[in-house]
């Protein structure tokens, strides 16, 4: 069975991450965009991580910059945007495509598991996906499902085979 730690992705200074790294942690995956109206999500997602980090709870943002042209920014940019502006302090990786052909395989994998209204295509950015300590995707949410409407499935997910 594929599971998270079967990928691979770029960290957003351009080092490789195996994202086996995060084996036994509940993992949000969310691709993100500095330009869009669902931005100041960065706060609520931070926070999130914020209070459950010491649980085993990570969120990794993947910032992607086929909607709408929001994200046109270098890393460096989108690095400096994401600590000035929210002071993320979760993993932002590399931009990547979502989407299509040259999407990522982590995404791939994650909208072949959990489709969405539109099949098996990102909506737009600050689409989130769930994983368990397992490795395997638990739950898709929508763009406009703030990070604080997702608290109970993380609290849940983190309960559930708790190291």
């Amino acid at each position: 069975m594929v599971r998270i730690d079967d990928f691979e992705a770029e960290s957003l200074n351009g080092t490789p991450v195996d994202l086996g790294t995060f084996r036994g942690q509940v993992v949000l995956v969310v691709n993100t965009a500095s330009g869009c109206g669902f931005t100041p999500q960065f706060a609520g997602l931070e926070a999130l991580y914020s209070k459950y980090k010491d649980q085993g709870f990570v969120i990794l943002g993947f910032p992607c910059n086929q909607f709408g042209g929001q994200e046109p920014g270098s890393a460096e940019d989108i690095a400096t945007f994401c600590k000035t502006m929210f002071d993320v302090s979760f993993p932002m990786f590399a931009k990547v495509e979502v989407n299509g052909p040259l999407a990522h395989p982590l995404f791939t994998w994650l909208t072949s598991r959990l489709p969405g209204w539109f099949g098996r295509k990102v909506k737009w950015n600050f689409t989130k996906f769930l994983i368990g300590r397992d490795g395997v995707p638990i739950r898709r949410f929508a763009p406009g499902t703030r990070p604080v409407a997702i608290e109970a499935h993380v609290v849940k997910a983190l309960a559930a085979h708790a190291p």
